[in-house]
């Protein structure tokens, strides 16, 4: 008799193909006034969960794009800002473990303190102003962003002209 977890010859068993099957990410989001908010810049969830008053959890599809701000505050004032901009998975290949998100995201853009997810935040409302969904924007783009956060240069722009030129490629992922 076989054992469940067993391969064959090359063959892949149940528990292995169900382990491979992309699954919905889920987003966990709070509000505490004056002490805890964690919420989405942007990002459109396939549905949300709301657990009680203060906590809920957005559910994205494979493949979904969203940005995570994440704001604590302790009696002293703000004690953690972080940006984090995520693609839920399409496989577990290149997933990486992420605080409050199920079963884990591609992270494209992380931020971390007051000045730097003010100044991603400040490209977003840029993009929107120009009429770019965040959402659509090329996935290599937050990872300049990223390399320019680290490198401590200024953010690149995204443009129209930017955003056609993946979307003509057909390489928006």
């Amino acid at each position: 008799m076989m054992q469940p977890n067993m391969q064959v010859a090359g063959q892949v068993t149940r528990p292995e193909m169900q382990a491979r099957r992309p699954i919905a990410m889920q987003v966990s989001l709070a509000f505490v006034e004056q002490r805890v908010n964690v919420w989405l810049r942007f990002g459109k969830p396939a549905r949300e969960i709301v657990l009680n008053r203060w906590r809920r959890v957005a559910v994205f599809e494979p493949g979904a794009v969203c940005c995570r701000v994440k704001w604590i505050a302790n009696d002293h004032g703000a004690a953690l800002w972080q940006l984090m901009v995520l693609q839920a998975p399409t496989s577990f290949d290149g997933v990486q473990r992420v605080a409050g998100v199920v079963p884990g995201a591609r992270s494209l853009l992380r931020a971390d303190g007051e000045l730097q997810v003010k100044a991603v935040l400040a490209v977003i409302d840029a993009m929107e102003r120009q009429g770019i969904d965040p959402c659509a924007v090329a996935l290599t783009y937050w990872g300049a962003v990223g390399n320019c956060l680290v490198a401590r240069k200024p953010l690149p722009e995204y443009t129209p002209e930017r955003h056609a030129a993946p979307i003509v490629r057909g390489a928006l992922q």
